[in-house]
């Protein structure tokens, strides 16, 4: 089997979703599989199958006509993805004080459970939040090759990259369609909620996301997959995610604030708060309220979580 992009000049460019093509050929009993050598360590994770790196199409050529002998590219899957289980850049130690909001994120952890922060700005919401998946139990390989697929089919895999080791973590900007969020497009492509597969979603500014975008989450969020259906193919995305969401109590942020006054108008807050569905609410368990922290604790040396 031969994959690539074929370029005017003779060149050999990369394509994305290597990886389940790859898998595929396996299955159908192909002897090998020819791709373009930005994509040859990615395809060569799948054992059983001799996996060809080229550059231009004189290479295949040359190949074929036995003029010029290619070495398969040889990838020990569990080795990669053991030696590729490295640290974090952030670390769920480094939060100080929220004591209360470091447990209800630990339950959450725990549970694979759905969580919303509310609270003003600068209390650390966004900074708890990325600090999350570092809690998370570490991916297994089956759910390392099922996520490495995913961001494969939607070209998201650096060049010359094997597995996904940690687990994603994805922060849409909430200018976000709901194509881009759920997956869609002319050619089908998984959505935002599908990158998040087996990790994290942050929907920072929860209210601020458009309405129609956050009702289309519901029912994936319910049956963990996304089903995008076109008049000739239907396909399912797996979406087995943990959505972490944030938002501020009222529009200027400081209501209930225990140093700063609200100066929103009468019913704004309700209005506010309003932006957000009672059924969508209804699929997050945890809500927690975040509260600034004193600068005593911030500037405490004491360690108050272990490494």
């Amino acid at each position: 089997m031969i994959m690539g992009e074929l370029s005017l000049d003779g060149e050999i460019r990369p394509i994305t979703g290597a990886l389940p093509i790859a898998i595929q050929a396996r299955q159908e009993g192909f002897k090998g599989l020819i791709v373009p050598k930005q994509n040859a360590r990615e395809a060569a994770m799948v054992n059983n199958l001799n996996v060809y790196a080229v550059e231009h199409i004189k290479d295949v050529m040359e190949f074929f006509n036995d003029e010029q002998s290619i070495k398969p590219t040889v990838v020990n899957t569990r080795e990669e993805f053991a030696n590729a289980q490295s640290d974090f850049e952030f670390d769920f130690c480094d939060v100080k004080g929220q004591e209360n909001i470091k447990r209800a994120l630990e339950i959450a952890a725990a549970g694979g459970h759905n969580a919303i922060l509310i609270g003003p700005p600068g209390a650390g919401k966004t900074m708890l939040a990325k600090r999350l998946p570092t809690i998370l139990p570490p991916l297994s390989l089956q759910e390392a090759l099922e996520t490495t697929k995913i961001h494969s089919v939607a070209g998201k895999l650096p060049e010359n990259s094997t597995l996904i080791s940690k687990r994603p973590f994805r922060s849409p900007h909430h200018t976000i369609s709901d194509v881009a969020l759920v997956g869609g497009g002319g050619i089908p492509q998984p959505g935002e909620i599908s990158l998040a597969h087996n990790g994290v979603l942050f929907l920072d500014e929860l209210p601020e996301f458009k309405r129609q975008v956050l009702e289309v989450m519901r029912q994936p969020m319910e049956e963990r997959r996304v089903t995008i259906s076109r008049a000739k193919v239907a396909l399912d995305f797996p979406a087995s995610f943990m959505l972490i969401a944030s938002m501020n109590p009222c529009p200027c942020g400081f209501f209930n604030h225990p140093e700063k006054e609200c100066t929103c108008p009468p019913g704004a807050v309700q209005k506010y708060l309003n932006k957000i569905s009672g059924p969508l609410l209804d699929r997050i368990d945890l809500h927690v309220e975040v509260t600034p922290v004193a600068f005593s604790e911030l500037s405490s040396a004491q360690q108050v979580e272990k490494v």
